[in-house]
């Protein structure tokens, strides 16, 4: 139920794995029904009453958290008891209290893939989205363990990485690494435009920490609203957290000391190179390198040939546009130790100019 960016993505994964699977799907438009149809995603090509999802084994709720609780209300007479239903909400405490007043409790799981995109929609549906990416698991104290574990299976199935979470630790979990800096980077990019001049100079040379600090501000506007609206206490809290930890931070330029400030800067690069990429223990698990490469035609390709020839496989490749406080534009990541070293060997001997951290 909702068919856009996030929905479509687990619609083509489970039809991928599982190709007689029956799936059915309503939407906001009838077009996203039509596109998914014609894609041989879905069975119907045309929205669907309620009364329709009563036989379904699984529904998965992937609208805005607003409009999936109001799903929860239209399904709750129509369902089978042993119906399990999930939803894709980047918040829980809203829909996990309706699913108590409901009496779901049972039959619901919550679910949140950390994955997605700026972009909206089912024309930008992707099942590679669900790889490697953390897929939190909400289950309710009701819900049995043996449909936990059959859900847990099912996350691992699509490439992703399940972590089983308390609704209200998943809350402040996802206010503090993912609301919060959204809010800072909305307030930045207004208070940026509110000081800049006539001639609009910020504007213009906006470019590195500025542009990497505000890229989430371009995320949708409404999507945000539904976040802020149904995440709002955890994020009001955690703003008056960081509102008097930034209040320190000022105090400390106000009362000016070197070997502080750099303790301070040094303590918070210490622990942003040591975020964990998905699945892996800590920085020691990041096993990457960087390259400087001209702009010529063909070179990234190249890079991947000696690789692949050599049986050496790429976990992520990437370009690096800022290149303000970084060395090497190509970053490569591998899966194991012995393959960036393996990789070191072979480029350094086709003369490329291998930067390692």
């Amino acid at each position: 139920m909702g068919l856009g960016l996030i929905g479509g993505s687990i619609a083509m994964k489970l039809k991928e794995l599982h190709p007689n699977a029956q799936i059915i799907a309503t939407a906001h438009s009838q077009s996203t029904i039509e596109t998914a149809h014609k894609m041989g995603i879905i069975e119907n090509d045309s929205l669907l009453s309620i009364d329709w999802f009563a036989s379904c084994d699984l529904i998965f709720l992937c609208a805005p958290v607003e409009k999936n609780i109001e799903y929860l209300t239209r399904l709750k007479p129509v369902i089978q008891p042993d119906c399990i239903i999930t939803d894709v909400g980047s918040t829980k405490a809203t829909i996990h209290e309706k699913v108590n007043e409901l009496g779901l409790n049972r039959q619901f799981i919550g679910g949140h893939p950390m994955t997605g995109s700026e972009k909206t929609g089912i024309a930008y549906a992707n099942p590679l989205f669900l790889e490697n990416a953390y897929y939190i698991i909400t289950p309710t104290e009701q819900t049995a363990p043996v449909h936990v574990q059959q859900y847990v299976e099912m996350v691992r199935s699509f490439g992703s990485i399940p972590l089983v979470l308390d609704s209200k630790k998943h809350d402040r979990a996802t206010a503090a690494i993912s609301h919060l800096p959204h809010m800072i980077a909305f307030s930045l990019a207004n208070f940026v435009e509110s000081i800049d001049d006539d001639d609009e100079i910020m504007r213009t040379i906006a470019a590195g920490s500025f542009r990497d600090m505000t890229r989430v501000a371009a995320s949708s506007p409404a999507m945000w609203e539904s976040i802020a609206s149904t995440n709002r206490s955890q994020i009001i809290r955690l703003m008056d957290e960081y509102i008097a930890f930034f209040n320190d931070l000022k105090e400390k330029m106000v009362h000016y000391d070197a070997k502080e400030i750099t303790d301070y800067f040094e303590n918070a690069k210490n622990y942003r190179d040591s975020l964990n990429l998905p699945g892996k223990p800590g920085k020691s698990m990041v096993h990457e390198i960087f390259l400087d490469l001209n702009d010529e035609a063909g070179k990234i390709a190249n890079i991947a040939t000696i690789l692949a020839y050599h049986q050496v496989n790429i976990k992520n490749i990437g370009i690096i546009h800022n290149r303000e406080f970084e060395e090497g534009v190509l970053r490569i990541e591998f899966y194991e130790e012995q393959a960036k070293e393996r990789a070191i060997l072979l480029l350094k001997g086709h003369n490329f100019v291998i930067h390692v951290r």
